[in-house]
């Protein structure tokens, strides 16, 4: 059952990681959009083939504004819900299969 625990754990710190990750990726995407940079520059256009995938689902919302656009708001929502609920989930999961102990 330790290793169970183990893989749990490690688990919640890969899906932490990833959440870390691509909440700085859209931090960058962000940044990106509001400073005058090429569009077409190839560390802009990895921002933007990495998280739109997470952002498309919620243009379909009605979420501007005016001249604001609300998506990045609730993508941010969305990936800390995530990362916290099922990080925590992962975590008592390892702890009861006897991992830390």
């Amino acid at each position: 059952m330790f290793i169970f625990g183990e893989l749990f754990h490690s688990l919640a710190i890969l899906v932490n990681g990833l959440c870390q990750i691509l909440y700085w990726m859209l931090m960058g995407r962000i940044l990106v959009s509001w400073l005058p940079i090429d569009p077409y520059h190839s560390i802009v256009q990895f921002l933007v083939q990495a998280t739109e995938p997470i952002l498309a689902p919620f243009r379909r919302l009605p979420l501007q504004i005016g001249m604001l656009d609300m998506t990045p708001l609730l993508a941010f929502v969305t990936l800390f819900f995530i990362n916290r609920v099922v990080v925590r989930i992962l975590v008592g999961l390892a702890y009861r299969f006897g991992a830390g102990q």
